[in-house]
């Protein structure tokens, strides 16, 4: 009989956990991707509206990640021409697999559904190169 209390208090626990550690994408116009239909319906956003993707795969649990976040959030207000998305590789495996994700962070950048770039790791200084070149040839 004393099991229960035990695993409703980890399960309790695992939960609080998982909430506290999704990424922060808060204060910035980042969309979350959840599913193969919307990453379909923001692509198709982003061409009808000609603005270029960064889709950023990552993970909750990664380090590098997490330092990245605000900082992504931020890019996509200083960006509002192109379309920020960040996809949790855990919640889309098979979709991340298709990717061909190794590691996390990796950043594609995507034209009309195309990869133009892609950079791997939460390299700052990099990506805000990235993201400012791109921006300034939409």
């Amino acid at each position: 009989m004393g099991g229960c209390v035990g695993k409703v208090l980890l399960l309790f626990d695992q939960s609080r956990r998982d909430e506290e550690e999704k990424l922060d994408y808060k204060g910035g116009n980042v969309h979350i991707i959840n599913s193969k239909e919307i990453w379909d319906q923001k692509i198709a956003e982003a061409n009808r509206d000609g603005k270029t993707v960064v889709a950023n795969f990552s993970a909750s649990w990664c380090g590098p990640c997490r330092v990245i976040a605000p900082i992504y959030a931020e890019m996509s207000k200083t960006y509002p021409q192109l379309m920020f998305l960040t996809i949790d590789v855990d919640d889309l495996v098979d979709f991340s697999s298709s990717w061909d994700i190794r590691a996390t962070p990796t950043f594609f950048f995507l034209k009309d559904g195309q990869q133009v770039d892609k950079l791997v790791g939460a390299n700052k200084p990099e990506l805000e190169k990235k993201v400012q070149a791109i921006a300034n040839n939409s």
